[in-house]
C-alpha cells in the first residue's frame, strides 16, 4: 500500500489518497503496453504503416512534395511532422524518414531523397538540414483518394489539426516494403516481397477467396529483398511460415568465381543478407582470418563502388571453392536468418498474428471499403453539381427575368425561389455567377455536363450496388499497380534469387575450420591434457606436476577428434585445436569432460571412423564396437560399456585379422576366432575367458596364416603358428591353458 500524501506545510492530512500499488502499477503498465502496441511498433495491415512513417506520408503530401514536384529540405518536413502530428523527438522522426528513402532497406522507397541518406556499410545519413526529400510514386498510390473520404480520420495530439487513422493503401505496402518493430510482450517482423507476385496472388484472391497458402505460395514463391541473396530453404519450409504467420528464411550471400588464369581463381560476393553492415561482415570475417579460424582463407578485400564487390582470397588454387564458402557461411553473416512473424494489427485495432493469405484478404476488404467510401463521395459530390446546373439552367431559361429581379428587388433571393421554386443553393449558385458567363454557349455546355454527370451518376449507383461489380474495379486498380511495378521494369525486377542449399560434407566443414598442424597429445597420470606442438619422439624431457608422470603420448593433427576411455567405460570426445597448448602443464581433463571422481582416464587415441575395437572388462567379458560409435558430442560423455563396481573397463585394442588370443592374470591364454564376438553399441558384453580369480591381463587380435608374435622383455620375437597353437585354440568363455615359453612375465603381449 502507497500512500500519495500532502507536501509539508500542507492543509492538513484531510486529503491523503490510499492507493494500492499492484493495481496502480498494473493499470498504469497496461496503458503503456497499449500505446507502444497500437501507437508505436506495430503496422496496420492495411497499409503497412506504423504511425510516424503515415504521419511523414502525410505530411509531405500536405505540403505539396509530389514526385513532380521540387525536393524540400529534411528538417522542413521533420518539423511539420513534429509539430503537427507526431509529437515526438526530432530525431526519431529524421530516422524514420530517412529509412524511407534508403532503397537498400525498402523494396519500395516511399521517399525520394537527395543527399546522404546513409548506406549499406551502416554509415549514418547526414543531418536533416542538409539533405531534401519528397515522396515517390508508391507514396502517392498510398495517399489515393485521401481528399475524397476514403479513410477515417482523427483529431491531431493539440487537436488542432486532423490526421488520417490509415491510408487508403492502393500498393501492397506491408508485404511489398515489410516491417519490424518490438512492443511490449510481442513483436513484428515481416521482409519485403515482390509487388508484381503480391498482385498476382490478390487477384487469385479475388477470384478465389477460399484460396490456400499452397496455393498463393505459386504467386509469392518467398521474399524478394532489395539487397537480392540467395534464398536457401525448401518449398515446405516456406509454406509452413506464411501458413502459421512465423518461421523465418535462411539467405545466402551470392557469389561466383573469378578465373585468374594459370589455375587461380578469386571468389567475387556481389551480393549480401538483408541487413547486414558490409563493413561489420568484412572486420568480423578478418577477425576470424587472424583467428585462425578459417584456414582456406588468405585475403578478404572490399572492392565496392556504388554495387557490392567482395573479393575472397582461397588460400592455395587447390582449395575447393564451395567447401571455403560453406566454412564462410556457418561462421559469418554471409549466411543470415531472417525472421518471420506476421504480427500486425487487425483492422487496425487487434494485434493478431496473420498468415499470408489473412493479411492479403484484409488488405483486400480495405481496398474495397475505400473503393466505397469514394464513390459515395463522388456520387455527393455529382449531386450537388447536378442540383446547382439545374438551378443555371432556370436562370438561363429566363434570363432576361432574373437579371430585373436582381436589379429591382431589395431581397432578390425570397422573390427567386418563389417563383422558380429553386433551392438555397440553386438561388446562391445564380446570385455568384459572373458575368461572362451569360454567353450564348453557356447554356449548351450545362446541358452537356448535366448528361455526363447523369450517366456518371447511373454508373456509380450500379457500382455501389453490384459486389461483382466493385471486385472488377479492384482488379483494374490492382492490374494497373501490377503494370507500374511489373518484373519487367528496373524496380519490379525479382532481385532474390531461390537455391538448394549444395549437400557439403558436414565432416570436411569443420575440417575447413580448423587450421591442420601436426601436435603431439601427452596425458598425465593424473588426468592433466596438453598438446605440444609438432610430432615429439621423445617425451622423456617433459616435465609434470610433483606426484605426476606420463601415461599416454601420440602424434595427431589438429583436424583429428581424440577419444578419451575410461575406466567406468565411457568414451569422451575432444577437438585437436581444443587441447591447451604445451607450455606449462596443460589443464585437467575433468574441466573438459563430466568425468565421474571414482574414474579414471583408461587410454586415448586418434578417431578413426573405419575402425573398430574390442572393449573388456577386468572381469573378463567384452564386445566389438565401432569407433563410430564412441563418439559423444557433449561433456556427459557416451557410456559404452555398462561395468559395476569393483569390476571396470581395462582394455581397447583395435580389431584386424580373424583371431583373438586373450591373457588372464593367472597366465592362462585362450584363443578362439574373432567371429565368437558380438558387436555392439553399448552393453555388459559376453564373457571372454573364465576366471577362478583374478581378471584380464591382455588380449591382441591376429591373423592365423600369420601365427601369433609377441615381445619378452628383453626385446627378443616370438612367433606361434597355427599347429603351435591348436593347444591353446577353443572357444570363447574357455579358461585356457598355461601361456606358451617364452610369453613376457608382465602378462603383456608387447612385453
Amino acid at each position: 500500500m502507497g500512500q500519495i500524501v500532502n507536501p509539508p506545510g500542507g492543509d492538513g492530512g484531510d486529503n491523503i489518497l490510499p492507493v494500492d500499488l499492484k493495481a496502480a502499477l498494473e493499470e498504469r503498465y497496461l496503458a503503456y503496453a497499449l500505446s507502444t502496441i497500437m501507437h508505436r511498433a506495430l503496422p496496420d495491415v492495411r497499409d503497412g504503416l506504423k504511425p510516424v512513417h503515415r504521419r511523414i506520408v502525410y505530411a509531405m503530401s500536405e505540403m505539396g512534395l509530389r514526385p513532380n514536384t521540387a525536393f524540400r529540405k529534411c528538417a522542413k518536413i521533420v518539423g511539420e511532422v513534429m509539430g503537427n502530428y507526431h509529437p515526438h523527438g526530432d530525431q526519431a522522426i529524421y530516422d524514420a524518414l530517412a529509412r524511407l528513402a534508403q532503397d537498400f532497406s525498402l523494396r519500395y522507397p516511399l521517399v525520394n531523397g537527395q543527399g546522404n541518406f546513409g548506406n549499406i556499410d551502416g554509415d549514418s545519413p547526414a543531418a536533416m538540414r542538409y539533405t531534401e526529400s519528397k515522396m515517390t510514386a508508391v507514396a502517392e498510390l498510398l495517399l489515393e483518394g485521401i481528399d475524397q473520404d476514403a479513410v477515417d480520420f482523427r483529431d491531431t495530439y493539440d487537436e488542432s489539426n486532423s490526421e488520417p487513422t490509415v491510408l487508403p493503401g492502393a500498393f501492397p505496402n506491408l508485404l511489398a516494403n515489410g516491417s519490424t518493430g518490438i512492443a511490449v510482450g510481442m513483436a513484428t517482423s515481416i521482409p519485403p516481397h515482390n509487388a508484381h507476385e503480391l498482385c498476382d496472388a490478390a487477384l487469385h484472391l479475388i477470384r478465389h477467396p477460399d484460396a490456400t497458402v499452397e496455393k498463393l505460395v505459386d504467386f509469392v514463391p518467398g521474399p524478394d529483398l532489395p539487397t537480392g541473396g540467395i534464398i536457401i530453404d525448401s518449398r515446405e519450409s516456406i509454406i509452413e511460415s506464411y501458413r502459421t504467420g512465423r518461421g523465418g528464411f535462411r539467405v545466402r550471400a551470392k557469389w561466383e568465381v573469378e578465373d585468374l588464369g594459370r589455375g587461380g581463381y578469386q571468389i567475387v560476393v556481389t551480393e549480401i543478407p538483408y541487413q547486414v553492415q558490409k563493413s561489420r561482415l568484412i572486420e568480423k570475417i578478418a577477425e576470424l582470418l587472424i583467428a585462425r579460424k578459417l584456414p582456406l582463407l588468405d585475403d578478404i578485400r572490399d572492392e565496392s563502388a556504388e554495387d557490392v564487390r567482395i573479393v575472397i582470397v582461397p588460400k592455395s588454387r587447390t582449395v575447393d571453392a564451395t567447401l571455403l564458402m560453406e566454412s564462410m557461411f556457418k561462421l559469418t553473416e554471409l549466411e543470415n536468418r531472417i525472421p518471420l512473424n506476421m504480427n500486425v494489427l487487425s483492422m487496425g485495432r487487434v494485434p493478431k498474428v496473420m498468415a499470408l493469405n489473412e493479411v492479403l484478404i484484409e488488405w483486400l476488404a480495405h481496398r474495397k471499403d475505400v473503393l466505397v467510401r469514394r464513390s459515395r463521395h463522388r456520387l455527393a459530390a455529382i449531386d450537388r453539381r447536378l442540383e446547382i446546373l439545374g438551378g443555371l439552367l432556370v436562370a438561363y431559361l429566363n434570363i432576361d427575368e432574373v437579371i430585373r429581379i436582381i436589379r429591382e428587388e431589395d431581397e432578390p433571393k425570397p422573390v427567386m425561389v418563389e417563383r422558380w421554386s429553386l433551392t438555397d443553393l440553386q438561388v446562391e449558385s445564380i446570385l455568384n455567377m459572373r458575368l461572362r458567363n451569360l454567353r450564348k454557349l453557356e447554356e449548351f455546355e450545362i446541358r452537356s455536363e448535366n448528361d455526363k454527370l447523369t450517366k456518371e451518376k447511373a454508373d456509380i449507383e450500379a457500382l455501389l450496388a453490384s459486389d461483382d461489380k466493385q471486385w472488377r474495379m479492384i482488379e483494374v486498380e490492382i492490374q494497373d499497380v501490377k503494370k507500374a511495378y511489373a518484373k519487367a521494369t528496373e524496380l519490379g525486377r525479382r532481385r532474390t534469387q531461390f537455391a538448394e542449399a549444395p549437400e557439403a560434407d558436414l565432416e570436411a566443414i569443420q575440417q575447413a575450420m580448423i587450421e591442420k598442424e601436426p601436435i603431439t597429445v601427452i596425458i598425465s597420470q593424473k588426468g592433466w591434457i596438453r598438446a605440444l606442438k609438432g610430432h615429439v619422439a621423445d617425451t622423456s624431457s617433459l616435465t609434470f606436476k610433483e606426484g605426476d608422470g606420463p601415461k599416454i603420448a601420440f602424434p595427431a593433427q589438429t583436424t583429428d577428434k581424440l577419444l578419451l576411455v575410461t575406466t567406468g567405460g565411457k568414451a569422451y570426445t575432444l577437438g585437436g585445436d581444443k587441447l591447451p597448448g604445451g607450455r606449462g602443464h596443460g589443464e585437467p581433463i575433468r574441466i573438459m569432460v563430466d568425468m565421474e571422481n571414482d574414474q579414471d582416464i583408461l587410454t586415448a587415441f586418434v578417431h578413426d571412423a573405419n575402425r573398430k575395437m574390442i572393449i573388456a572388462s577386468t572381469a573378463g567379458y567384452g564386445f566389438i564396437v565401432a569407433e563410430s560409435e564412441m563418439v559423444a558430442n557433449t561433456r556427459k560423455g557416451k557410456q559404452v560399456m555398462n561395468v559395476g563396481m569393483p569390476d571396470e573397463t581395462k582394455l581397447v585394442v583395435p580389431v584386424s585379422g580373424d583371431h583373438v588370443a586373450i591373457v588372464g592374470e593367472n597366465r592362462k591364454m585362450v584363443v578362439f576366432p574373432l567371429e565368437q564376438l558380438p558387436e555392439m553399441t553399448r552393453g555388459k558384453g559376453v564373457r571372454l575367458q573364465r576366471y577362478k580369480d583374478g581378471g584380464i591381463s591382455d588380449i591382441k587380435c591376429f591373423t592365423m596364416e600369420a601365427g601369433l608374435s609377441w615381445e619378452d622383455s628383453a626385446g627378443r620375437a616370438f612367433n606361434r603358428s597355427k599347429d603351435e597353437l591348436l593347444e591353446w585354440m577353443g572357444d570363447r568363455a574357455s579358461a585356457g591353458r598355461t601361456v606358451p615359453k617364452g610369453f613376457p612375465r608382465s602378462g603383456k603381449f608387447a612385453g
